[in-house]
């Protein structure tokens, strides 16, 4: 993970949000190592990683704590001592989420919410009062959960709905722009430290020219150039025609690779 290239840009919004206590969210493409972030940040500072991967059906509540009233009522119907003195007590059917598991933390942590904007559109603005407070209330449980350390909140988005302007105000914004051709090579040559720099410099104008394509539906990211690579070195392609080798690395639709045929 600490060969993640943080752009200079990046690195600011990153201090930024550090800084002012304040949610980082990111914006890009896919492919641009938004969600990859989270992870360098934690294992940079060697912090604890919660993470929360956001789902159309997810809820809001999901990611501070999760009561398991299924479980509780399953038990209930064993009369066995280990079963009747585990249902006496709520607290064994409370799961926490990531910024519950955050928020108990004894010490400083870092918190992912990926792509937040798969979520309804009053999903963020349920999570205001938190992330503002930094705490929450179990009522099952009568429990206040108030952080002890202010975790580092990473929230990504794919930009698929537009998020409240209420969520925007409390959050530090960055968009990841796509890497350009020189921070393209540096990223290749962390994965791939041997490549031939012929074979990358060929790789890198046939992967840019792709993109150029104003008609594709999908434009090929960094992690399909990784994966293209990958495949060029293990089967020994020096692409010395303009034909594009193993194309559904970098396609991933049928328009788009007809486009490439033609």
């Amino acid at each position: 993970m600490l060969d993640y290239i943080l752009s200079e840009e990046l690195k600011e919004a990153v201090s930024v949000a550090q800084i002012t206590k304040r949610p980082l969210l990111i914006k890009g493409e896919p492919g641009t190592g938004k969600t990859v972030l989270a992870g360098f940040i934690a294992e940079t500072e060697k912090l604890p990683l919660y993470r929360w991967h956001v789902k159309s059906t997810s809820l809001a509540k999901e990611g501070l704590y999760f009561y398991d009233a299924v479980s509780r009522l399953n038990d209930s119907r064993f009369p066995d001592e280990e079963s009747m003195n585990r249902v006496k007590d709520v607290k064994n059917y409370i799961r926490l989420g990531a910024l519950g598991e955050a928020f108990s933390s004894p010490k400083r942590s870092v918190v992912l919410i990926d792509e937040i904007d798969k979520a309804d559109i009053e999903f963020p603005n349920d999570l205001l009062l938190e992330l503002d407070k930094m705490e929450f209330f179990i009522p099952e449980t009568n429990e206040h959960i108030i952080a002890k350390e202010r975790p580092i909140i990473i929230i990504t988005s794919n930009n698929e709905k537009e998020l409240p302007d209420a969520f925007l105000r409390r959050c530090i914004f960055h968009y990841i722009e796509f890497p350009g051709r020189e921070t393209m090579k540096e990223i290749i040559k962390v994965h791939f430290p041997s490549i031939q720099t012929e074979l990358m410099e060929k790789a890198l104008a046939m992967f840019y020219s792709i993109r150029r394509i104003e008609s594709l539906r999908k434009k090929p990211s960094t992690s399909e150039l990784l994966d293209w690579i990958q495949v060029l070195l293990h089967a020994g392609e020096t692409l010395e025609s303009t034909k594009i080798p193993f194309a559904g690395s970098l396609f991933k639709s049928e328009d788009d690779y007809r486009v490439h045929l033609n």
